[in-house]
C-alpha cells in the first residue's frame, strides 16, 4: 500500500501466494564501466609549502588507465591487486566518489549514466574501517540506520521486522543485544563488527553495493562468513562490487568475477576458474596445490619489481586473451527506471522510492523530513552518551573542583579596594575557565567525522540536522555545569545582589559555556587532528583573555588592536559579571583613608592619613572623614571602562556567539565534506 508518496514494501514472503509457483527470475542489472582513467598531481607538497613557487614542473600519476569491465546482479565482483594497484580508486570511481570532472570514461547501469540523487538513493558504500558508535547494541545500531534510510511511510513494526531479518541474514542473532564496544568497553568480535558495519549500509537493501576490503583485518573464518553474507546479498538481486587483497581458496570459490589490477591497468578480467588457463597460456602455469589468487598476486608483484612497467606484457596479453576467449553473452536488461520500480515491487527497500517513478527528478534526496532526522540523531547520541556516565562525571568533577579552588582562594571578599581587585581576578579567571573547560567538545566531531561522512555520503540525513542535534544534545549538560559552578562560588565568594544576581550569574555562565562549546565545535570541523585542535583552542582562548579588558582596559588598547577586543569571547561575560556585581551605584568600595591603599601614603600612620584626607577635603570644599565614601560601584565600572554595553546586552551577545559558531560549523560541513576525490 502506498501512502505519503512512498512505497511500503512487505519485507516478508507470502508463502501462500508463492506455493507451487516457479521461482521468479531476478531483475537484471548490468553495471558497465569503460575506459576509466584518473590521474592525480604528485608534487602538491604540504599545505605549508603549496603557496610557494615550485622549481619542478607539475607531474601526474595515473591511478587508473583505461579500465573496463562489467558487474551483474547475483554474483560477487571482486577487484584484486597489490597495495597501490588502484583497486580502491576503481571502486570509488564506480560509486561516484570521484569528482565527475576529474574522471574520464563512462559508468552506466543498464545503459544509463549514474550520478546525483539517483545513484545515492539506490547504492551504498561500505568503508574499510568499522565506523560505529561504541555503546549502541547491534540491534540499536541497525534500528537507527533503518530510521534514517527507510521512508517514514514504513511503519515502526515493519522497520523492526526489516532489522530482525537483516540480523538473521548477517548471522548476528546471538550478538543482537551486545554493545559494539571499543578499546575501553568489551563488545562484539571483529567479524561481527564488520558485519554490523555492512548492515548499516544495506539496511535499505540497495541495488548497488560497493565495499572497500570488507575482509581486511579478519581471521579466515570471519572473512569467509562476511563474503558468504555478501554472496547472499548479491543473490537477492543486488550488484555487489568489492575490493579484496588476498582471498583464501574458499573465498575465491564464492567470487563470481575477478578484475586484477596492477598500477592502474587491467591484467586479468574473468572468472576465478579462468585464472588457471590464463596464466598457463602466459607461460606461468599455476601449480595444482596452490591458491590461484595468491599465485596471481605473487606473479604480479614479481613483475612489478622487475621494472616500472614490468606488468605491461601481462596487461597486453590480457587484452589479447580476452579478445580470443570472449564469450558473447546475451544479457537482456530493461530500462533503469522500470528495473528499479520492479525491484521495489519485489521487496527491495530503496530509500525514498516513489510511486510516480524513479527518475532522478522524482527520487527524493532524503528518506525522511528534517524533524524526523533531528529526533533520531538526538535519540542516538543520548543513547550512546548515557552509557558512558564517566565522561560527564569527569566534566562535572573538573568544573566543581575549579569552583572549589576559586571559592576557597577568594573566600568572603570584603568591600575594599583590595576586595575590588580580588573580585576582578575572580571574574577574569572564572569566565575564562568556562571557555577552557569546553575543550572536551573538540574530540567529539573529530571522532565522529568519518561516521558523519559515511552517513551523509548517501543522504542518510541532512547536514543541518546533524548541526541541530549536536547543539541540542550538548545543551542539557551545560545547564548542570552552570548551576554547579555558580552554587560552588557565588555565595562562598560573597558576591552581592541576592537571588536575581545569582540567577544572572548562572545565565552568563551558561551563555559562556554555550559560546565556548560552539567555538570548539566549529574548530573541530576545521582542524582534523585532536592534538592540533587543542593547541589552536588554547592559543586562541589565551588571546581572548588578553583582550578581554582585564589586563588592559578597553580605552587603553591601541586603536589597531581594539577590533580584537570586540571579537574576544571573554570580553562580554567578563563585562556582564562586573556590571552584575558593581551595578549598584549606592554600594561603596572605598571609605575615607582606604583611598590611600596602594599608594606611598598607605605606609603612614592613621593620624597622618586623616590630616591628608582633611586637606584634600578642604581643597575640594567638602568635609571628608574616615567614613566618607569615595569609590562606588559606578566608579569601579568607569575605571574598568566596561560601560559601553549593559549586562543584558552582554548576555545576548555571548549567547549569539554560540549560534554564530554553530552556523559556521554548518558552513564548514556544507563546503568541506563532499566526500569525493578531486
Amino acid at each position: 500500500m502506498a501512502t505519503s508518496g512512498h512505497i511500503v514494501v512487505d519485507v516478508g514472503t507470502d508463502e501462500d501466494a508463492s506455493a507451487g509457483q516457479p521461482p521468479v527470475a531476478p531483475v537484471p542489472y548490468l553495471l558497465s564501466f569503460a575506459d576509466l582513467s584518473y590521474s592525480v598531481n604528485t608534487n602538491n607538497g604540504s599545505w605549508l609549502t603549496s603557496w610557494m613557487p615550485s622549481r619542478t614542473p607539475a607531474t601526474t600519476r595515473a591511478l587508473l588507465g583505461g579500465v573496463s569491465g562489467e558487474a551483474r546482479e547475483g554474483e560477487l565482483f571482486a577487484v584484486m591487486g597489490a597495495s597501490g594497484s588502484g583497486k580502491s580508486t576503481l571502486v570509488d570511481a564506480l560509486a561516484g566518489r570521484i569528482a565527475r570532472e576529474s574522471l574520464h570514461g563512462s559508468v552506466t547501469l543498464n545503459g544509463e549514466t549514474l550520478h546525483g540523487r539517483r545513484l545515492r538513493a539506490i547504492s551504498a558504500y561500505v568503508m574499510q574501517d568499522d565506523l560505529l558508535y561504541p555503546m549502541l547494541t547491534v540491534r540499536e545500531t541497525l534500528m537507527f540506520a533503518a530510521e534514517f534510510r527507510l521512508p517514514r511511510a514504513l511503519s515502526p513494526a515493519r522497520k523492526r521486522e526489516r532489522v530482525d531479518t537483516l540480523i538473521g541474514q548477517l548471522g548476528l542473532t546471538n550478538a543482537a543485544d551486545t554493545v559494539i564496544g571499543d578499546e575501553g568497553h568489551r563488545g562484539v568480535s571483529g567479524g561481527e563488527r564488520r558485519r554490523v558495519s555492512i548492515g548499516t549500509d544495506i539496511i535499505h537493501d540497495p541495488i548497488l553495493l560497493f565495499l572497500d576490503e570488507p575482509t581486511s583485518g579478519l581471521d579466515s573464518a570471519s572473512a569467509f562468513m562476511v563474503v558468504q553474507v555478501l554472496r547472499d546479498i548479491a543473490r537477492s538481486g543486488s550488484v555487489v562490487v568489492m575490493t579484496i587483497h588476498q582471498p583464501s581458496a574458499r573465498i575465491l570459490g564464492i567470487l563470481g568475477r575477478l578484475l586484477l589490477l596492477s598500477r592502474g591497468r587491467t591484467v586479468y578480467a574473468g572468472t576465478p576458474a579462468g585464472l588457471m588457463p590464463f596464466f598457463s597460456e602466459f607461460g606461468r602455469p599455476i601449480p595444482h596445490n596452490e591458491n590461484p589468487a595468491e599465485f596471481a598476486l605473487d606473479t604480479i608483484k614479481e613483475l612489478e619489481g622487475q621494472a616500472p612497467n614490468g606488468t605491461a606484457p601481462l596487461a597486453d596479453f590480457n587484452a589479447t586473451w580476452q579478445a580470443e576467449h570472449r564469450i558473447m553473452e546475451n544479457v537482456t536488461t530493461m530500462p533503469l527506471e522500470l528495473a528499479i520500480a520492479e525491484s521495489v515491487h519485489r521487496g527491495k527497500l530503496v530509500a525514498g522510492s516513489e510511486t510516480s517513478g524513479t527518475s532522478s527528478s522524482s527520487v527524493p534526496t532524503f528518506a525522511n523530513p528534517l524533524r524526523v532526522e533531528v529526533w533520531v540523531l538526538i535519540k542516538r547520541s543520548f543513547t550512546n552518551t548515557r552509557r558512558m556516565p564517566e565522561l560527564f562525571g569527569m566534566r562535572l568533577g573538573t568544573i566543581m573542583l575549579t569552583g572549589f579552588i576559586l571559592a576557597t582562594i577568594f573566600l568572603r571578599l570584603d568591600d575594599t579596594p583590595k576586595g575590588v581587585q580580588e573580585r576582578l581576578g575572580f571574574f577574569a579567571m572564572g569566565m575564562s575557565t568556562m571557555f577552557y573547560v569546553c575543550g572536551d567538545a573538540l574530540p567529539v566531531f573529530v571522532q565522529e567525522r568519518h561516521i558523519y561522512l559515511r552517513e551523509t555520503a548517501h543522504n542518510a540525513y541532512r547536514r543541518i540536522s546533524y548541526v541541530i542535534s549536536n547543539a541540542v544534545v550538548s545543551f542539557p549538560p551545560l545547564v548542570i555545569l552552570s548551576l554547579a559552578f555558580a552554587v560552588t562560588t557565588f555565595f562562598a565568594v560573597g558576591l552581592a545582589g541576592g537571588g536575581s544576581s545569582f540567577m544572572f550569574f548562572v545565565l552568563i555562565i551558561l551563555a559562556s559555556l554555550w559560546a565556548g562549546s560552539g567555538f570548539v565545535t566549529f574548530l573541530s570541523a576545521v582542524v582534523p587532528h585532536v592534538m592540533l585542535g587543542y593547541t589552536v583552542v588554547v592559543a586562541i582562548l589565551a588571546y581572548f583573555l588578553l583582550f578581554s579588558g582585564f589586563f588592559i582596559n578597553r580605552d587603553r588598547i591601541p586603536a589597531y588592536w581594539v577590533w580584537f577586543h570586540y571579537m574576544s569571547l571573554v570580553k562580554y561575560p567578563y563585562q556582564a559579571v562586573l556590571q552584575n556585581e558593581f551595578g549598584d551605584a549606592t554600594r561603596c568600595f572605598a571609605r575615607g583613608i582606604q583611598m590611600f591603599d596602594g599608594t606611598p601614603i598607605a605606609g603612614m600612620t592613621e593620624a597622618v592619613k586623616l590630616k591628608v584626607l582633611g586637606a584634600i577635603g578642604a581643597t575640594l570644599g567638602t568635609s571628608m572623614t574616615a567614613t566618607t565614601c569615595v569609590v562606588t560601584g559606578a566608579d569601579v565600572l568607569a575605571q574598568q571602562a566596561v560601560t559601553d554595553l549593559g549586562k543584558w546586552m552582554c548576555l545576548l551577545v555571548t549567547a549569539a556567539f554560540g549560534f554564530f559558531f554553530r552556523a559556521l560549523f554548518y558552513v564548514v560541513l556544507l563546503l568541506g565534506s563532499k566526500n569525493k576525490r578531486r
